[in-house]
């Protein structure tokens, strides 16, 4: 279906836009949940590169309810229509069959929604953000659930805060096999630790399953982590704006 849509994600640290027109993803930007000034230009620059005779729409999920109705106003006022949120309004495109679906973050089943679209059996999503979460979909396309680790930013933070000398860093892959000073052996424990962590959690996932699926990788952290990794089948760093596309779409899809 072609649909023309502004497709919003708040996650914990950042919020994603998204321009879908014609069914196509033409624009996407990050902006920080505090940078609210951003907001609002983003949210008309990518308004604006919507067809009025399209009847464009506007979709979101949210994973940080202190800031939906601050953000939901905001963009009523400059598009003149209301959020039309995954969860609510709108159905999840795919069976959740965690124990409490109703307290699994939408990001997470949207990811794998977006990513069992496109490869049809099933597969692993990590997204490395705030947080690094692994979930994980059967060949039937159901969400089966997942595990949830600290990304790399926090670990570094912890590193920081409940140490006396271990310095305050930014995330970025290490230079080095071995870490000869302070900063590199921070980077190698927290690269190699979670790269690790994904793979045994993987591991423990194929033997559920009964053999390997494909991973798609997304988040910001993504590509620092994981690029060239040959485990990973692809990185897609607008999944969750697809996920949300593809919801809104069966939802229409249905009502006709």
């Amino acid at each position: 279906m072609d649909i023309n849509l502004l497709v919003v994600s708040v996650g914990n640290s950042r919020i994603a836009l998204g321009v879908f027109e014609a069914g196509e993803l033409r624009h996407s930007v990050r902006i920080g949940n505090d940078d609210r000034d951003q907001w609002s230009k983003e949210i008309v620059k990518a308004w604006r590169m919507l067809p009025e005779s399209g009847k464009p729409m506007v979709a979101g999920a949210s994973v940080n309810p202190e800031i939906d109705d601050e953000l939901e106003g905001m963009i009523l006022k400059l598009t003149n229509h209301t959020v039309q949120w995954v969860g609510d309004e709108i159905p999840f495109p795919i069976k959740v069959l965690t124990e409490t679906p109703s307290m699994t973050g939408a990001d997470r089943i949207l990811n794998v929604a977006a990513a069992y679209e496109q490869m049809q059996k099933s597969c692993v999503v990590v997204d490395a953000g705030t947080a690094i979460t692994i979930d994980v979909c059967n060949d039937a396309g159901e969400f089966l659930g997942g595990s949830i680790a600290p990304g790399v930013n926090v670990l570094l933070e912890a590193l920081h805060d409940k140490t006396a000398k271990l310095p305050r860093l930014t995330f970025e892959r290490p230079s080095e096999s071995i870490g000869r000073d302070t900063k590199q052996a921070i980077l190698n424990g927290v690269y190699h630790g979670a790269r690790g962590m994904v793979k045994e959690v993987i591991e423990n996932y194929a033997t559920e399953l009964g053999h390997w699926p494909d991973l798609i990788c997304t988040g910001g952290d993504a590509r620092l982590l994981f690029e060239g990794w040959e485990l990973v089948h692809a990185i897609s760093p607008d999944l969750t704006l697809y996920g949300i596309a593809l919801a809104y779409t069966k939802a229409i899809v249905e009502e006709e």
